[in-house]
């Protein structure tokens, strides 16, 4: 479970600095202060936590749930955002409605990063025995504040061309999404498992997709022979 957070945190990351990749320079200064603001401001929350604390809230369900509506959402409007770009792209002009819808699921930069950035603050408090918070705070907000903008150059030197950019930030939410139904099942399951086999079934099902193999290859020869009569 906890391997499954992981993945999804370091996703949430690269999808937010994948998104910061379509902004200009004065927008992610923005979105980079803000963050960054976030992540040293909150020290005093963040050193009330414990392991325990945070290992009862992964396993508990109904809290998974309510992290899972947010990823969903999460999730959903990244996704618009990446086909409402193709159809602006390839059909300007377009309604202003549908402009302005565009524009505010481009500069959306997503709500999951804030939870990320304050775990990492977390982690990063027990990792420093110590050291004082204010310190580990600020210090980590400025590595945050420079991380931003380095990550998202660096993005942009890999992948130049925007419509691949656009494309692995749609592939990427729908891994994003896949994990997050992972996260939800939090190590349950739906169904209790057989121990017997239906044979009869079995055999039934090989059959039939056998009869439908042969007959398609059959209508192919068919097809064949009758195209090179032609």
């Amino acid at each position: 479970m906890h391997t499954v957070v992981l993945i999804l945190m370091i996703l949430t990351v690269f999808n937010f600095l994948l998104k910061q990749t379509f902004w200009k320079i004065t927008a992610v200064g923005i979105s980079t202060a803000v963050a960054a603001i976030f992540a040293g401001a909150l020290w005093p929350v963040a050193i009330e936590q414990s392991k325990t604390q945070i290992d009862s809230w992964l396993a508990n369900p109904r809290l998974m749930l309510d992290t899972s509506v947010l990823l969903t959402l999460e999730v959903f409007l990244q996704t618009a955002y990446c086909m409402l770009a193709v159809h602006v792209y390839n059909a300007y002009p377009v309604k202003r409605r549908t402009l302005w819808l565009y524009r505010f699921l481009r500069w959306m930069p997503g709500i999951l990063i804030y939870p990320v950035l304050f775990s990492g603050l977390v982690g990063l408090i027990f990792a420093l025995p110590g050291v004082t918070f204010g310190i580990i705070a600020w210090g980590y907000a400025l590595a945050v504040f420079l991380l931003i903008p380095s990550g998202r150059w660096i993005l942009k030197q890999l992948l130049p061309e925007a419509d691949l950019r656009l494309e692995l930030l749609f592939l990427t939410n729908a891994l994003v999404a896949i994990l997050g139904v992972v996260a939800t099942v939090n190590g349950r399951i739906a169904a209790e498992g057989a121990d017997t086999t239906d044979w009869r079934a079995l055999l039934g099902l090989i059959g039939m997709l056998s009869a439908g193999a042969a007959a398609g290859l059959l209508i192919y020869h068919i097809m064949q022979k009758k195209t090179c009569k032609l």
